[in-house]
């Protein structure tokens, strides 16, 4: 969908509210869970990879992570990005709650992995508004901004530089996964 950028349907959106009924009540059963690395936005949000303290440790859930990690993401990622192999032994993944009049932006960066993970855990019917993800072209300056619907996923090279814009209405939920 944009240079080193892949769009594509990842869960099934009727399914999330298994997904996302598990992170809430996480969330509401007050387990001190660190928040993602210097990210603010990480109401309702938790780190997700066992190397991460205060990571969300469940068993089951450390089960379907490293299913997720190791059975989808990596082959995906090898398939898409052949370079990457060798550069993809780690994971870290967390998740996070976008909000409006709290999350205004996530400011242009690059990320610190091989290839990066971001799916949109809304469920059908959750609509929000604004909250596209900005995408840099370095070589030709092109810029696109894409929005994803429940159960989407982004995925692209770690190096492409990229923005979170302001969410105006509504809220989202995501996974966001690191091979590095």
């Amino acid at each position: 969908v944009f240079p080193g950028v892949y769009k594509a349907q990842f869960f099934d959106p009727e399914r999330l509210s298994v997904l996302r009924g598990y992170m809430a009540n996480v969330a509401d059963a007050d387990i001190p869970l660190r928040p993602p690395y210097g990210i603010s936005l990480n109401r309702g949000g938790a780190m997700l990879d066992e190397r991460s303290e205060g990571y969300l440790a469940a068993p089951s859930f450390q089960n379907f992570y490293r299913r997720l990690m190791n059975r989808y993401m990596r082959p995906v990622s090898r398939l898409l990005f052949p370079d990457i192999v060798g550069y993809d032994s780690q994971t870290f993944g967390f998740s996070i709650q976008w909000q409006p009049d709290t999350d205004t932006s996530l400011r242009t960066h690059t990320d610190a992995s091989s290839v990066t993970l971001n799916i949109n855990l809304n469920l059908p019917g959750e609509e929000f508004s604004g909250s596209g993800v900005r995408f840099f072209d370095r070589r030709t300056n092109a810029v696109a901004e894409l929005s994803f619907a429940p159960g989407t996923a982004l995925i692209h090279h770690g190096s492409v530089p990229h923005e979170s814009m302001p969410i105006t209405q509504g809220e989202r939920s995501n996974f966001v996964l690191w091979l590095y």
